[in-house]
């Protein structure tokens, strides 16, 4: 059974150590996200339908609001533990304000790419720490993680081509009328999806909301409403000891069952287990 092993949350987005062995559902994030290995089997992820081999040797990378899914390749094979980030563009821009534009479809170039020896050594670093540290809410995690990211960006991101002449490169933004949609779906979290609602909200018909909801963010309305409620769950399950079925009532799901569900299919743990390994890190924001 996949587990979470430890979870820092904070500023930065959040730092997961997950120990998986089960697949997890097509997903998304709003923030960018990269995955290690750090022992156990090769293992896969699909990232926009197509497979990529996560092992000792590679780099996985995805981009903001770009749909992915763990891909574990069967029941009985062994499992990986992996060291997930999914790190906020706003936090990045403290360290360099141009990496606000880790926040665009194209910061990283290419999915899947060989591992340097400094991204490799300095996320094993994180991984021990986060394994048997105890506090981790130290300027040396900042460091830390600040260094990771770093080579991360310099190694595999076409950042300074979408910085252009010195310009910060901030995300596009959506046009006007799903802007509306979108905000509709943020105060309407525990809603069931109504797409047609949604289109005559935008003034639009149903077949072009669809199309113009999935070229401004990459997403389908039913994955984009996923993102918005396993965000706010996670928050909720870290941030608060709001009991779970009030959470998951919170949410739209008619039984605490379907929320456990819907959390374990997309993060590889359930929320309770998840609650006992996360710990909410308050960081000083990095210098210049």
């Amino acid at each position: 059974m996949s587990a979470a092993v430890r979870i820092l949350h904070g500023k930065f987005g959040r730092v997961a150590l997950l120990d998986m062995d089960r697949p997890l559902v097509t997903h998304g994030h709003s923030q960018c996200h990269v995955l290690i290995k750090v022992s156990g089997a090769d293992t896969f992820f699909s990232v926009r339908d197509r497979v990529y081999p996560l092992t000792d040797h590679t780099v996985l990378l995805v981009n903001s609001w770009e749909p992915h899914a763990y891909a574990h390749h069967g029941p009985d094979a062994p499992g990986t533990v992996i060291l997930a980030l999914y790190i906020e563009p706003v936090w990045l821009a403290d360290i360099e304000k141009a990496f606000i534009s880790s926040g665009s479809p194209g910061f990283f170039p290419q999915t899947c790419a060989q591992i340097s020896p400094q991204v490799s050594g300095l996320a094993h670093r994180l991984a021990m720490q986060m394994l048997h540290g105890e506090a981790l809410g130290t300027p040396a995690l900042e460091t830390l993680l600040s260094d990771l990211m770093l080579h991360v960006i310099d190694s595999f991101s076409d950042w300074r081509s979408l910085n252009g002449m010195g310009a910060v490169a901030l995300p596009q933004a959506p046009d006007a009328r799903i802007r509306r949609s979108l905000s509709y779906m943020r105060a309407n979290i525990g809603a069931e999806l109504d797409i047609d609602r949604l289109a005559s909200e935008a003034c639009l018909s149903r077949a072009h909301f669809f199309k113009l909801f999935q070229h401004d963010t990459h997403l389908t309305p039913h994955l984009y409403l996923n993102v918005l409620r396993i965000e706010a769950a996670i928050s909720g399950v870290a941030r608060s000891r709001k009991p779970l079925a009030s959470l998951s009532d919170s949410l739209g799901f008619r039984a605490q069952s379907h929320f456990t569900r819907f959390f374990q299919q997309h993060l590889g743990a359930p929320p309770s287990q998840y609650r006992k390994v996360v710990d909410v890190v308050d960081m000083q924001p990095t210098a210049p």
